[in-house]
Parts: C-alpha cells; structure tokens; sequence
C-alpha cells in the first residue's frame, strides 16, 4: 500500500512540475514579447530555459536534500531520452524530419561541444564548484554567439507586442509556486521509492524522472513534426540538450559538490555519446528517416533493459 502511495505522489508531483513549468513559459514568453525582445531572443532564452525548468528546479532540490547523484542522472538521462525519445517519436509522427543548414552549421557543433565539455569534466566522477561555475560560463558564451549569429543572419522583422492582462501574471505566479511544491514532492518520492524497491535514485532519476521531465519536449516537437515544422522540432531537441549538460549540471553544483553514481558512469554516458554521434550523423545527412527514427526507439529500449540489468 505504501509503494502504491508513493507512486502516486511521484506521478502527481511530476505532473504539477511540468504543467507549472509551462504556465510558467507561458507567462514569461509573453513578457519577454511585450518588453521587446525579439521571437529569436525570446526562444533561444525563455523558451529555451522554460522547457527544462523541470530538470533544473528537481535537480537543486535534489541537492538541497543530500542526494546530489540524481542531478548528473536527471541530466544524462534527459538528454538521451530528449535525443533517443524524443525524436524517435517525432520521427514516427512526421515521417521524416528536414534538418536546415542552420542546425547543422551552428547547432551541431555547439551540441557536440557542450556535451564534450560536460563529460571531460565530469569523467573524474563527480562536479565541483570550479566545473559548475565553468559550465554556465560556457552556457553563457552559448546564447551570446547563437544571439550574435542569428541576429547577423536574419533579417528584423517587425514585432507585434503581445498585450499584458492579471492572467499572465497570474499564471506566472502559480507557475512557480507548483513548481516549488512539485520538485519538492518529487525527490520526496523518489528517495522513498528508492528505498522500498531497492533501486538507487540515479536509477530513477536517469530513467522515470528523466522521461516525465521531458515530456514537454516530446509535445513540443511531436506537434512540429505534424505541421510540417521540422527545425522547430530538433531546434527544441538541441537548445534543451546543450541547458540540461550546462545550465541544469552546472547551477546545482554552486550548492554543493555533485557525486555521479555507477549506472550513470557505467551506462549513461556511453549511450549519451551513442545518442550524441548518431544525431551528428544523421544531421549531417540533413534528414531523419523514419528507419531511424525507429532505430533511436529500440536504442532507448536497449539503454532502460540494459539499466535495470535484464540483461
């Protein structure tokens, strides 16, 4: 009765942290509109941010309670689901997806880098002050060079400013609110879950947590895919992936030095270079099949078996 609890409580609190996070996007999307900045600034920072405020605010929470080892697996594990999942699914749905000139050039590179840069530093097991403060700094430089390089290569348009009313403010206040009492329920489960199954939580953090974490990114992308929108379902993919290895690593670890379990050493990060290289090459030939896109699903099947040891 007590594992069926808890359970519930983890479904339930994972659903009050995405749902929180988008009214939180929302708000701030149309904020950021209304203030000026432009759709470009707005999406490669807010919307960016937003889709993964999930990751970022249960994995501070995580630390504030003593098991700083779900932050690494949250990240990974998103990542790979973001990547394998994501587009796995996004794939089926609109057959085939068309990858720019853009992503390849610019989004490409920058996701290899970044993910590159994440793994040299955590290969020693764990993240220190020093690597978190290194990881944002590279975040940063991220948004200036992708804010610089778009805004040289795009024409401005004109910007109709959305109007402003208590309900965004509203669901902007809300928004954080649930956010705060999701992340908090959410380690509180897992730890509990943990426990009575004797599961480690990077186990459930770089699987159960990682794949409700990332459901908005598969709403998001499965949606672009069905209207024909295929740069807006990998641009997703790959602005989500280069926050989660920088931002949602990086700022837990100002509160306290980050420990990376064994099945996130052992088998996350082998299959997060998997995932990586393969979405480098199928980029580079500009289109992801639906072959595929079938072959990331039974890869992220081969990566979950592989986890819980059944084979």
């Amino acid at each position: 009765m007590t594992l069926i609890i808890w359970i519930v409580v983890f479904i339930v609190s994972l659903a009050l942290l995405v749902k929180s996070a988008d009214w939180l996007l929302d708000g701030a999307e149309k904020i950021g509109l209304w203030a000026g900045l432009s759709p470009f600034i707005v999406g490669v920072t807010i919307v960016a941010v937003g889709t993964s405020v999930p990751e970022l605010v249960s994995s501070i929470a995580a630390v504030v309670n003593g098991i700083s080892e779900l932050v690494v697996a949250n990240a990974v594990g998103s990542n790979i689901a973001n990547i394998l999942l994501v587009l796995g699914v996004a794939t089926l749905v609109g057959k085939n997806l068309k990858v720019t000139k853009d992503l390849i050039d610019l989004d490409l590179p920058l996701l290899t880098l970044g993910t590159t840069v994440f793994l040299i530093l955590a290969w020693d097991g764990q993240i220190s002050l020093v690597d978190s403060i290194f990881l944002i700094l590279t975040y940063l430089v991220y948004v200036i060079f992708t804010i610089v390089y778009k805004e040289g290569s795009d024409k401005i348009e004109p910007i109709e400013r959305p109007k402003l009313n208590l309900k965004v403010f509203v669901l902007l206040a809300v928004g954080i609110i649930g956010i705060g009492i999701g992340a908090n329920y959410l380690i509180e489960s897992v730890i509990a879950l943990s426990t009575i199954l004797n599961i480690g939580t990077g186990v459930i953090a770089i699987t159960a947590v990682a794949v409700g974490t990332s459901l908005p990114e598969v709403l998001v992308s499965a949606k672009a895919a069905l209207r024909g929108q295929p740069e807006v379902a990998l641009g997703n993919v790959f602005g989500s992936n280069i926050f989660n290895v920088l931002m949602v690593v990086g700022v837990p670890g100002i509160f306290g030095r980050l420990s990376i379990d064994n099945p996130t050493m052992m088998i996350g990060f082998p299959f997060l270079i998997l995932a990586t290289a393969i979405f480098v090459v199928s980029g580079i030939s500009r289109k992801i099949h639906i072959q595929e896109g079938i072959m990331y699903l039974l890869i992220y099947a081969l990566f979950v078996i592989k986890l819980f040891g059944w084979f």
